[in-house]
């Protein structure tokens, strides 16, 4: 799946929307929330990173890291129709791309995200 502008969450009361209406799990290094919604045309997906991960370059970082994982599993959603938030948490940035990949499969298998493999 590719992400583009479009797929980008930008207001506030969309991250709240999905924070105080959705569901979330949360891991070792991240907390996955998602909330379905029939209008949406396609996934709308969000990031929150903040100071708590790290400076400036860390949280840039740890964004580009969710955003390919998106793009590599993205076309394996169960039903694309909805909001998806990641929060990295403390130590994210201390991870690696592969235990941070792993990390956000098992909570998005745990929500019922993916299609079952």
């Amino acid at each position: 799946m590719r992400l583009s502008r479009k797929h980008s969450m930008t207001q506030r009361s969309q991250f709240h929307g999905v924070r105080k209406n959705g569901r979330s799990k949360a891991g070792r290094f991240l907390i996955l929330s998602t909330l379905e919604d029939e209008a949406l045309p396609h996934p709308m997906v969000g990031f929150i990173t903040t100071r708590k991960v790290g400076k400036a370059h860390d949280r840039n970082l740890l964004r580009r890291r969710f955003r390919a994982i998106l793009q590599r599993h993205g076309d394996e959603l169960a039903n694309p129709r909805r909001y998806l938030v990641t929060i990295p948490r403390r130590g994210a940035a201390d991870a690696s791309f592969a235990e941070l990949e792993k990390d956000w499969l098992k909570q998005a298998r745990r929500l019922g995200l993916l299609d079952s493999e």
